[in-house]
């Protein structure tokens, strides 16, 4: 790659920005291919140059290697690259190159509205008008970012290693051995076997975190397979997770020559290690797709069963005795008042019991810390009652998990096998749980948080925060995983009665065939309050007759990209909460979803990956509906006129919409503004969003209102200062945000304000009238803040250095 000096821009003098601007200028225009690429970012930098022209003049005045400035170098600096490498991109990399360049489009915004902000009060200068020039520059810059961004993927981060939270114990030689296996070049395809819980996913993850290994391997992707492998969906994450455009797969054998293609391009990079991680029992089809003959690349796979066709098997076996002896030392806390030769003995029992799986060693001894000597004699006992340890069949996974789930409380209880009817290996969001919960059992939302926070405190589940600037009460911004051995202990507890006798029911359908219980001629009545439905990408929405008017959660778990709700949801008139997520790659059409009109107890809807429009939610007419969630939709329509729907009518108990990236989103309808009962407007990560209706004001009972990274959201409207009931407003990283309404201190209740990179937003002077105001920013905004705070009485300014990452949702592949 070339730089500055091989191009003879290295000794430039005073003119060091703008020369290197103007340089990239004339060779992006030289760019025959990829024309409207091109010209975007020639228009882009051809705004910016007077900007830079001015940098230079003031270089006495500038610390030119201060961070902002070395950072406007670099994006330039990619920008030449990016115009360097146009000629050869190829045609499958052209979403590759639209995210390159709305990624050095972003950065120059960046720059703009909040380096720029922070060079000039460090410097007190003033570059450019900038509330002119240099406003219009941006504005015109944040459109064509939406241009760019029309086609370009919300989500590339979706086979990524994850990262370990854990010291591992008793791995070391495993590790050496594995790696050894992996670095011999006549072996291609490696399967790590193992029973559940000996830790095949943690040697896996700690091997690809080996300095080694990275040197070794240029690409490692790591995918999770599971019970319902979907092999065109895999290949779309890798595709996408590459930055080339997610194609649409008709069958396997187009999704084969994409994959191919793609991994011919990278070995031209560097070696390819791919990771499948827990693949099930009969999945050899599936990994003889991924077994191409291509040089540099390997297959690393993790699984209960052995692949004696597909390669190398490596056995983990459980932990040794010291190595279990040191993990549960680690997790379980000495009881007080215990002597050595007993502590010993009571160690040894458990060991024993735990068989060396390191799972339920952890769950085991997080059960014990903490406690009392009395109750480790009484777990003791209650696994051997009165007899010999050799006397003893030696326990199963889940028989050794069985005193932990025994030993909790009655409600912890329940919560715990609510979660065996989420699908396995998923990452779901803590609201979707809790808004269950709150349902199921009547309880708040701040206690069934605790519940996960309990359950996530003895191991039985992880509770993982999407960040470290979570605002208090949104739920959404926390996921939940589980071990898989775990999910099948609270299954296996549900299916201790007859189907038609449970509390919880979980429906899988596979491809169309139905389980045998559901073609039972006389169709029996399901009791359960708490059904979850899966389907897979061929299911062809050809439902059998279901009689279930117990159910008060249902949970519908889809992956095709068209889908038929089932007509019997019609007759459950007890439904209190309906959650329909798609795995799949695409928004899945939904059809028949007028079936939930009639519905009377509909309190919580919630759509994920879904392709619908607004007024159908409208046309649904639930007096009930409290609470609608809508992530990763997609609106066809957006329908403004509704001139012959009464909405306060329609929906007169709706109290929280929330909308989260839902990337076509470019304006709120007019007819939320309508929804008088609204309490929470929870807007987030939605690019294409520009305005909001000047109606909004004619919410007078919103109480919260946040507009998180929505970057192109210019203003507020003026009708915001309307809002007397408003308590907390939460505009972080709205980057293309101006100002905030002029008349923004008449809202006397406002107590909170959340303004993380919102450097280039405008206070008025209206501000100084809102008392007792606490403000969340980031260093660039807080000094906007901090000249106020001799004027404002009891202003507090809480600085937080925040590492803000636009795909949050990496987390939920």
């Amino acid at each position: 790659m070339n730089d500055w000096a091989s191009l003879g821009l290295g000794s430039l003098g005073g003119a060091v920005f703008s020369e290197l601007l103007k340089f990239v200028i004339e060779e992006a225009k030289k760019v025959k291919a990829f024309k409207p690429l091109s010209e975007d970012l020639v228009s882009t930098m051809e705004r910016l140059l007077p900007l830079t022209q001015q940098i230079d003049l003031m270089q006495n005045e500038l610390d030119l290697g201060v961070k902002e400035l070395k950072e406007l170098r670099d994006t330039i600096d990619r920008a030449r690259v990016a115009v360097e490498n146009f000629p050869k991109v190829r045609w499958f990399e052209k979403s590759k190159y639209t995210g390159k360049i709305m990624k050095i489009n972003e950065d120059l915004l960046s720059f703009c509205q909040i380096d720029l902000q922070l060079l000039q009060h460090r410097n007190q200068l003033k570059l450019l008008d900038l509330t002119g020039n240099l406003a219009t520059s941006v504005g015109v810059l944040s459109k064509r970012m939406d241009v760019l961004s029309v086609h370009a993927p919300v989500f590339r981060d979706l086979c990524s290693v994850p990262k370990l939270d854990k010291v591992i114990i008793g791995l070391d030689c495993p590790l050496m051995e594995l790696k050894r296996r992996l670095l011999d070049n006549s072996l291609v395809g490696i399967v790590v076997s193992a029973p559940p819980g000996c830790g095949k996913t943690t040697l896996v993850t700690q091997l690809c975190d080996d300095p080694e290994i990275k040197r070794n391997f240029k690409h490692i992707f790591f995918n999770v397979v599971s019970s319902t492998p979907n092999f065109r969906v895999i290949v779309q994450n890798l595709l996408q997770h590459n930055g080339y455009e997610a194609l649409t797969f008709e069958n396997d054998s187009q999704a084969l020559v994409g994959l191919r293609k793609l991994l011919e391009e990278l070995k031209e990079t560097g070696p390819i290690l791919l990771v499948l991680d827990d693949v099930w029992r009969g999945a050899e089809s599936l990994l003889q797709k991924f077994q191409l003959k291509l040089p540099n690349y390997k297959i690393l796979v993790t699984s209960r069963s052995d692949f004696p066709s597909f390669g190398s098997n490596y056995h983990l076996k459980p932990l040794e005795d010291e190595d279990a002896k040191a993990l549960l030392i680690q997790w379980a806390s000495r009881p007080y008042n215990v002597s050595p030769a007993e502590y010993e003995d009571l160690l040894q029992k458990i060991l024993k019991r735990c068989n060396g799986f390191p799972i339920v060693i952890e769950v085991v001894g997080v059960s014990l810390k903490g406690r009392s000597l009395s109750t480790w004699r009484g777990q003791v006992e209650s696994w051997y009652d009165g007899e010999t340890i050799l006397g003893n069949p030696l326990p199963s996974v889940l028989e050794c998990l069985q005193p932990s789930f025994d030993a909790l409380e009655f409600n912890l209880k329940e919560c715990f096998l609510d979660m065996g009817s989420f699908l396995e290996d998923q990452k779901i969001r803590a609201s979707i749980i809790i808004d269950i919960w709150v349902e199921l059992y009547g309880k708040g939302s701040t206690l069934c948080m605790k519940y996960l926070e309990d359950l996530a405190s003895q191991n039985l589940l992880k509770l993982v925060p999407l960040g470290t600037d979570i605002e208090e009460g949104f739920y959404n911004e926390f996921l939940v995983t589980q071990h898989d051995i775990l999910r099948e202990l609270a299954i296996s507890q549900s299916e201790l009665k007859e189907i038609v006798e449970r509390k919880r029911v979980n429906l899988v359908i596979r491809e169309d065939i139905f389980p045998d219980w559901c073609l039972n001629p006389r169709h029996p009545t399901i009791k359960a309050s708490l059904l979850s439905i899966s389907t897979g990408d061929l299911f062809s929405s050809n439902w059998v007759e279901m009689d279930c008017p117990n159910v008060e959660a249902l949970v519908l778990n889809i992956s095709s990209s068209d889908y038929a709700l089932p007509s019997f949801i019609a007759r459950m008139t007890k439904l209190k909460v309906l959650t329909i997520t798609n795995h799949g790659f695409y928004p899945a059409r939904l059809r028949n979803f007028m079936c939930i009109s009639s519905l009377p107890n509909l309190k919580r809807i919630r759509l994920e990956k879904v392709s619908t429009t607004l007024l159908d939610i409208l046309q649904l007419k639930l007096g009930n509906l409290k609470k609608l969630s809508l992530v990763m939709c997609s609106f066809s329509e957006v329908f403004y006129d509704i001139e012959e729907i009464d909405v306060p009518k329609v929906l007169p108990s709706l109290q929280e919409i929330e909308i989260d990236y839902c990337y076509d989103l470019d304006e709120l309808p007019y007819w939320v503004s309508e929804i008088v009962s609204l309490k929470t407007l929870s807007i987030t990560n939605c690019n294409k969003l520009y305005t909001l209706p000047e109606a909004i004001g004619n919410l007078s009972k919103l109480e919260t209102l946040r507009l998180c990274s929505c970057i192109n959201l210019s203003e507020l409207p003026e009708a915001t200062e309307r809002l007397s009931n408003l308590r907390f407003l939460d505009i972080s990283h709205c980057l293309g945000l101006r100002k905030l309404p002029q008349e923004i201190g008449k809202l006397q209740k406002l107590r909170k304000i959340s303004m993380r990179k919102c450097s280039g937003c405008e206070l008025p002077d209206s501000v100084r009238n809102l008392e007792n105001l606490e403000v969340k920013c980031d260093e660039e905004t807080g000094f906007l803040w901090e000249r106020l705070k001799p004027k404002m009485r009891n202003l507090r300014v809480h600085e937080e250095e925040t590492e803000h990452n636009l795909n949050l949702l990496n987390h939920m592949f």
